[in-house]
């Protein structure tokens, strides 16, 4: 039990996600099949995408609240609401889910969730957003874990 909270505790941390988690959970922890360790990440994003679109409107509240915290919050949305603009206005919803999906710094659930806010994206079509856009990062993640993990250890076994 304890190594599936650690799955999901690293996937809800910010700039992380199942980025790191993944990661984590196949080439470093190993007490799951790797399977296993991408459903939880997967599940865990997802429900992150949800709950930080929910509680949005009230982390700004927060936030703002802070003049530091706010400074950089501002910060934070500018820099989002530039590199997701022009995506959405030519994609729609489908623009938000290749922002999440794309596993770079500054993307992902925390992100997208905001940027999805912002441009006034409803819930359902966020959902969609949400879903595919962590489908794409954990393919991409895992077919890097899976093939760099392989790859690697066929160099030490010729050692």
């Amino acid at each position: 039990m304890k190594h599936i909270l650690a799955l999901i505790l690293i996937t809800f941390i910010p700039a992380l996600e199942l980025r790191a988690s993944i990661p984590y959970g196949t080439l470093y922890e190993k007490q799951f099949h790797w399977v296993w360790v991408v459903v939880i990440c997967v599940v865990a994003n997802i429900v992150l995408g949800f709950l930080v679109f929910w509680l949005i409107e009230w982390i700004i509240k927060v936030m703002t609240l802070i003049k530091p915290v706010g400074k950089l919050w501002n910060w934070y949305v500018d820099r989002v609401q530039h590199r997701i603009q022009k995506a959405v206005e030519k994609y729609g919803e489908w623009g938000v889910a290749v922002f999440i999906g794309i596993p770079l710094p500054g993307s992902g659930v925390y992100s997208g969730a905001l940027a999805a806010y912002l441009i006034g994206l409803p819930f359902r079509k966020f959902v969609v957003s949400n879903i595919v856009g962590v489908l794409i990062a954990a393919v991409i993640v895992t077919v890097v874990c899976l093939t760099g993990a392989e790859t690697f250890s066929f160099f030490l076994k010729k050692m």
